[in-house]
């Protein structure tokens, strides 16, 4: 079968997409065979109840058991009821977490060496990497990746071999991958197509990993079920069609940078870990000396999982490499996400660290635990979206965190990364 098939609507319709993955299905040899289904979590927009319902009726009777596995990378786990309604409820189907947290499921798939690694970052790292993945994508025969394609901070574009790592990853490749997005810098890396450095470790990775693989790669309204494409074939092939698509759908372009934006953060995302989405996404486009503010009354946390951000704070990328050896011992993807959230900048012993852009939280985090992590505060009862869609100066973006916003034309900044 071709590399990958691709169906566009405007939307497409459920009935669409169950015919084209029957019959994507249908030349796939899976009689007998036991289907392992990765899928994402529920902080990405995506019509899963529908998609696992289409594969659930064309896989049952002809596979000997299905799987799927929530693609959680370092996320919280989804509990058993949340799972229910975001996968639906399909007879015969074992519905797991990714156990990021547990060694005994992981798979040793082999090692990346630092010469590979260095030659794959165009010298950025020079770090070789154990290959540690879910014991479920070896235990089956056969592994369907299915989820969304946006553009992202850390890889360009997420989907396709990505669900793998650091979807189903252990936390060695996790922790390389992040923190070679981070010395790129998110704002230079998101929305980049074709194949970046990041993107050619995760493929590296994924080439180690035993087994028959095929992903559905789709492309989804931000905030909503509505699919524009969908795309059925090897790995890097639905994903290289989708994030074209993507690259569409899922970029809006601004002809000159605003100084403030209010990033209205949706109730998907229940802490400032996946909540930062909101910064990435709109980093680009704001000024220097600009503003970001992050509107989610409703977090409460920064980090679920990841308390250490709070001792280590928020700061710009050379504020960790220009201190390296006192930071290197941490998880360099909370590094990695530290940096992302807070933006560029720069730093130096003499003069300190200087931020191109002040960023504000404006959610249910104490005001004392948002400054200590070296972030601004504002009162969320202050914030009046409508009143600040009024200012010219202002950028509102309802439901951020799934569409990137762009210039047309970059302008230089004397304090890039």
């Amino acid at each position: 079968m071709p590399d990958a098939t691709t169906i566009s609507g405007t939307p497409l319709t459920d009935e669409q997409v169950r015919e084209f993955l029957a019959g994507q299905l249908a030349e796939l040899d899976l009689d007998g065979r036991s289907v392992c289904l990765v899928v994402p979590d529920a902080t990405r927009s995506c019509p899963l109840p529908m998609l696992m319902g289409a594969l659930h009726a064309e896989l049952s009777g002809r596979v000997s058991r299905m799987t799927a596995v929530v693609a959680l990378g370092t996320h919280a786990a989804m509990s058993e009821d949340r799972l229910a309604s975001w996968i639906g409820a399909h007879p015969g189907l074992e519905v797991r977490n990714h156990e990021w947290w547990n060694p005994a499921t992981f798979f040793t798939a082999g090692h990346i060496s630092a010469e590979t690694i260095a030659e794959l970052s165009g010298g950025l790292l020079h770090e070789g990497v154990d290959v540690r993945i879910n014991r479920a994508v070896v235990e089956h025969d056969v592994t369907i990746i299915v989820g969304p394609v946006f553009p992202h901070e850390v890889v360009g574009f997420s989907g396709g071999n990505k669900y793998l790592f650091p979807g189903l990853s252990g936390p060695e490749v996790i922790d390389v991958s992040h923190w070679l997005g981070a010395l790129i810098t998110s704002r230079d890396i998101i929305g980049t197509s074709g194949i970046t450095a990041v993107r050619a470790l995760i493929d590296e990775a994924a080439s180690l990993v035993p087994g028959q693989r095929h992903a559905l790669c789709v492309v989804v309204g931000s905030g909503t079920g509505d699919l524009h494409s969908a795309s059925f074939g090897s790995p890097g092939g639905a994903w290289r069609a989708a994030a074209e698509v993507s690259s569409r759908v899922h970029i809006r372009y601004l002809d000159e940078p605003v100084r403030r934006v209010l990033s209205i953060m949706p109730a998907k995302y229940e802490d400032m870990w996946t909540a930062a989405k909101g910064f990435y996404k709109v980093e680009p486009v704001t000024a220097d000396g600009g503003q970001v503010v992050l509107y989610a009354p409703h977090i409460t946390s920064i980090s679920r999982m990841h308390p250490e951000i709070e001792r280590i704070g928020y700061h710009t990328r050379d504020y960790f490499v220009r201190q390296w050896d006192r930071f290197k011992h941490l998880h360099w993807g909370v590094l990695a996400h530290s940096t992302h959230l807070r933006g560029a900048g720069t730093y130096d012993a003499e003069s300190g660290e200087h931020c191109r852009v002040t960023v504000t939280l404006a959610t249910g985090i104490p005001e004392d635990r948002v400054r200590a992590a070296n972030l601004d505060y504002l009162d969320p009862s202050e914030v009046d979206p409508e009143a600040w869609r009024a200012d010219p100066a202002t950028l509102v973006v309802p439901d951020a965190g799934e569409v990137l916003f762009r210039l047309r034309k970059p302008v230089d900044s004397r304090t890039t990364s």
